[in-house]
């Protein structure tokens, strides 16, 4: 099937780089404030990505909340950066108590808190902005997108390449015709770059000034223990999403967005092994995609822990720690900007972003969606990304784990029992999933 594309064609199938978005029938946030006014924010998880997240936050409104179960943390933001701001280590009590004082909310938490607490926040009508990899499972990604549509609120996923100009014209390229037909997509990375694949660390009295019930959250109870907090818990199944999930939405994004890469029919896994406790080593995860009804179907490899895709298909272009190759039967296109094998550039259209969190801010003041909001981009990315760790965790053995059949449409696997928890998980009591 050829994948070239008149204008009018890019238009109709623009959804997925917000082009075209009110035809795909987008729905604009309720409008909660003026472009005039000061929105009132408040930010879940204040250190590491969080530390941006919150400053970007503060610098677009007035922060009047800020929580984090690390209170050393919670006290050197509140005194540095928002001295106004109420402080809080639980979002649900933030949330309950400052309900009605806050306009819009961002979560730059662990995997496993990101939905509890952005859903907690949408249901309550606030406008949301979450860190990817969105949510920890599939079902929870899907949920986040129902919400946020039926609530009509504004939301951001943080995959903030998203806005960058050079992977909207790489997408625009793909969607343009200018490799001729895909058959392939591999990306690769130089994660995980935290200890991972090996038992847990040995207990240990938890530190004064860390809640650890709270951040554990909705996650199966476990003792304290050195290596979970604050960045390695990446590694765990129970609180993070491996390589794949932080790395997948930013690395195929561009794919994503100039293929439409949703709704994967197989996944299938080689991996270091793990104890399905703590991620594997290394990993390379094969999807297939069926064809829609403007591009034919194809593969997208992922490879983790220092794996690379064969220096065959690089066209003597020399793999570095992380990057993204397309292979068409027209030529080849090597990260962004480079065309290889024969491939010429075109003039393409695609919408300039005004900076990725000021997309969110625009949608809150009642214009444009940002392009990778919850229920039309983020929502199905995650789906795609989290969904390849359901063939990772069949892989326990060391080698090629059994092909995953998926069934997109009813968020299930179809040949192997056993993985409902991974697609749905069950909450400790005092957290919410289904309301």
């Amino acid at each position: 099937m050829p994948q070239s594309a008149t204008r009018r064609q890019f238009l109709q199938t623009g959804a997925a780089i917000g082009i075209g978005y009110w035809v795909a029938g987008g729905v604009r946030a309720e409008e909660s404030s003026s472009p005039n006014e000061r929105i009132a924010m408040a930010s879940v998880g204040i250190g590491g990505k969080g530390s941006s997240d919150s400053a970007d936050a503060g610098s677009h409104g007035d922060m009047v909340a800020i929580c984090d179960a690390d209170e050393t943390r919670l006290n050197a933001a509140g005194e540095q950066r928002f001295p106004n701001a109420k402080r809080f280590t639980d979002f649900r009590k933030m949330l309950e108590e400052m309900q009605g004082s806050i306009d819009a909310v961002t979560v730059s938490t662990p995997d496993h808190t990101h939905a509890p607490a952005a859903l907690m926040a949408m249901r309550m009508g606030k406008h949301c902005f979450c860190q990817k990899p969105l949510t920890r499972t599939i079902y929870e990604a899907r949920l986040m997108g129902r919400v946020a549509r039926e609530k009509g609120v504004a939301t951001q996923m943080g995959n903030q390449g998203t806005a960058d100009s050079d992977l909207r014209r790489a997408a625009a390229w793909l969607r343009a015709g200018v490799l001729g037909t895909v058959s392939e997509v591999h990306v690769w990375t130089n994660r995980p770059i935290w200890p991972q694949g090996g038992p847990r660390p040995e207990p240990a009295e938890c530190p004064a000034n860390l809640d650890w019930d709270v951040w554990l959250g909705p996650a199966p109870h476990r003792p304290y223990a050195p290596g979970y907090h604050p960045f390695a818990w990446r590694g765990w199944w129970d609180f993070g999403t491996g390589a794949l999930g932080d790395m997948a939405c930013h690395e195929i994004n561009m794919a994503f967005m100039g293929l439409d890469l949703r709704n994967p029919i197989s996944i299938q896994a080689e991996t270091s092994g793990h104890n399905k406790d703590s991620f594997p080593k290394w990993s390379i995860v094969t999807y297939e995609f069926p064809a829609n009804d403007w591009r034919a179907g194809l593969k997208l490899v992922w490879y983790d822990g220092g794996k690379k895709p064969s220096q065959d298909l690089c066209e003597g272009k020399v793999p570095g720690a992380e990057g993204k190759l397309v292979i068409g039967d027209k030529g080849k296109l090597w990260g962004y900007t480079e065309l290889l094998g024969g491939a010429e550039p075109v003039d393409v259209e695609f919408p300039q972003s005004p900076g990725h969190f000021e997309e969110w801010v625009r949608a809150i003041q009642g214009g444009e969606p940002a392009v990778s909001n919850f229920p039309d981009y983020a929502g199905p990315l995650a789906e795609v990304v989290v969904a390849g760790n359901l063939a990772v965790w069949v892989a326990a053995e060391e080698g090629q784990g059994e092909k995953i059949q998926w069934d997109s449409e009813n968020l299930k696997v179809t040949n192997v029992a056993g993985l409902e928890s991974l697609i749905k998980p069950e909450y400790r009591e005092g957290y919410t999933l289904d309301a």
